[in-house]
């Protein structure tokens, strides 16, 4: 169902079974969680699907090494089995990532990690290699029946500068064991969407779209049209994450509402094109300490380095952005790791930042307040629907939260789950061919797609590409100056994705702004795509060029000049080619 179809029957019939506020990842896996089980089911999201913290993690999928110093084993053991399910359901987009830790004492943080267990207050210390030692440990134990990753291993001070070299001299050792990475988040959010949408007309979603209060009852606002629908849920699940309590001053009347459940806090990350930077890492993450004790992490990223991250308190997560105090701490955590290579201010080709959604804590260390998830029902007073809220939560546990919260829900509504999906594919990780080689060539066949084409569009989007090579086939296309995206590519999104801003596309649906690959050509390119498929004026079309602009420029740190600038990379490119 498209967007007007979907207001249409909830003009005509506005009772729902449960409506979901909030598209970042937890929403959307609670979702799809409860489409499968041919729950009534509708998802609002007051912004663009996985536009806030969603799109702004450390692009890691991991288990939460730091977590054990708060205790948080049982979250650890979650988070690395969620890991390795992802590593088999979406492996096109998730894969193995070797990180490698500098250790620069050998005892510091024994004493520290006992005082965390005890519940003291704590400032955060060096972690030597006993310390490291034993976190390691407990990770191969819990993941030991599984072992879908080698062990750890520890080098020590002549054989870690042998292969990195440009450490930070100071180090007495290194250990190496391997997590894993998402390419691109987004793209699993949008995946994650389409399987709960695939399972019948009984689940539907909006964004741009926001449930509101009225009265004794509750509407959407189309936040597009501008116009209002009324709604009769018979059951609401928040999962705003760090906008929980915001979200709850809509839900509940004035004198009802709870006391507060979040206290997020804020990560911002730099994306940076430097060769010196991206090859002193050799194709390992870095997860190493800043001086003050803080981790911090560095790893190849889509042809660049992604370096992170704060940690920050933040009382409105709706204008959080990349603060220049911020930067200048993530690049002096750089330059103390590696203190041989200089980064200058215009290999920043980008910057993000987000909230992460942590219960409310008064503790004065960020660090250690609990990262784990849970799942709260706040009954209304007034007969209205009761509210589950879901409190916390990281990206690496979507689903098994997602899980949690459609389970307390089905025993609310009387159902029981039909269908599970640990072992479920997602999106383009269906049908994972063995031999992509075989698979490209038989898509080759098909459509006649060049197969390099075909094996761009599945490094993106798996064994979805399919669909994409079909569609690129069917008409005249022209692949974007160096950016592998094509117009008839881009067509395919906008189609089938849902995108309405000019953003949606180029920060989310793609990973052409992220990368530091986007141009102003290429932002015009893409713009006029959209308008034409939209039917947009030219005033709506300039509106929405500088609305992009002053978003990229105000959130990203990439300016007008820097766009500009990229006009002449492009061109360098396409001569090339």
């Amino acid at each position: 169902m498209n967007r007007e179809e979907i207001f249409d029957g909830l003009r005509r019939s506005p009772k729902v079974d449960v409506c979901v506020v909030g598209g970042g990842i937890n929403g959307i896996s609670v979702f799809r969680e409860l489409a499968l089980q041919g729950v009534n089911v509708l998802l609002v999201e007051k912004h663009d699907y996985c536009s806030g913290a969603s799109a702004a993690l450390s692009r890691m999928v991991h288990g939460g090494l730091r977590y054990l110093e708060n205790g948080e084993f049982s979250l650890v053991r979650e988070s690395l089995v969620e890991r390795d399910r992802l590593l088999r359901n979406a492996p096109h987009l998730v894969a193995p990532l070797p990180t490698t830790v500098p250790v620069f004492d050998i005892f510091s943080g024994l004493a520290n990690g006992v005082v965390r267990f005890l519940g003291l207050s704590r400032r955060p210390s060096r972690r030597g290699a006993i310390a490291v030692k034993a976190g390691l440990s407990i990770y191969d134990f819990l993941t030991r029946k599984r072992a879908l990753m080698p062990r750890h291993r520890f080098r020590g001070r002549q054989a870690t500068l042998a292969k990195w070299p440009a450490l930070n001299p100071a180090i007495k050792s290194s250990a190496t064991y391997h997590d894993a990475w998402v390419k691109h988040p987004e793209r699993i959010g949008m995946e994650v969407l389409q399987d709960g949408l695939s399972a019948g007309d009984h689940a539907y979603a909006l964004n741009y779209a926001e449930l509101q209060r009225s009265g004794h009852g509750f509407i959407v606002h189309d936040h597009l049209a501008g116009t209002t629908t009324p709604i009769e849920p018979a059951f609401i699940i928040n999962a705003t994450g760090g906008w929980i309590d915001i979200a709850n001053a809509d839900l509940f009347p004035q004198e009802k509402r709870p006391a507060p459940l979040m206290g997020g806090t804020k990560g911002s990350h730099l994306i940076i094109d430097n060769a010196d930077l991206a090859n002193a890492l050799d194709n390992h993450m870095i997860y190493y300490e800043n001086e003050d004790g803080r981790i911090c992490i560095l790893f190849p990223y889509l042809g660049k380095v992604l370096v992170g991250s704060t940690d920050i308190r933040v009382d409105d997560p709706e204008s959080v952005y990349c603060e220049p105090d911020e930067r200048d701490y993530i690049l002096q955590s750089l330059a103390f790791v590696l203190p041989g290579i200089k980064v200058r201010p215009e290999e920043v080709v980008f910057q993000f930042s987000g909230v992460r959604p942590l219960p409310a804590s008064k503790d004065d260390f960020t660090g250690r307040i609990p990262r784990d998830h849970y799942c709260t029902i706040i009954d209304s007073s007034d007969d209205g629907p009761a509210v589950l809220c879901m409190i916390g939560g990281k990206w690496t546990t979507f689903r098994s939260f997602g899980e949690l919260a459609a389970d307390m829900t089905l025993e609310r509504l009387h159902q029981t789950r039909q269908v599970a999906t640990t072992s479920r594919p997602i999106g383009g990780g269906r049908a994972f061919p063995e031999d992509i080689g075989k698979w490209i060539s038989r898509i080759y066949a098909d459509t006649t797609v060049p197969p390099k084409r075909i094996a761009e569009l599945f490094e993106r989007y798996g064994t979805d590409a399919e669909a994409v090579a079909r569609f690129i086939a069917a008409g005249p296309d022209n692949v974007m100056a160096n950016a592998a995206y094509s117009s008839r590519e881009i067509v395919f999104l906008i189609r089938n994705e849902a995108p309405e801003h000019l953003d949606d596309l180029l920060l989310r649906r793609t990973t052409l702004a992220i990368s530091g690959q986007l141009s102003l050509d290429m932002t015009e390119a893409v713009l006029d795509l959209l308008a034409q498929v939209k039917g947009w004026s030219p005033a709506r079309r300039k509106a929405e060029l500088t609305r992009f602009l002053t978003l990229l420029a105000e959130r990203h740190g990439v300016g007008l000049d820097t766009l500009n600038a990229r006009n002449e990379q492009g061109v360098r490119y396409a001569e090339q080619s």
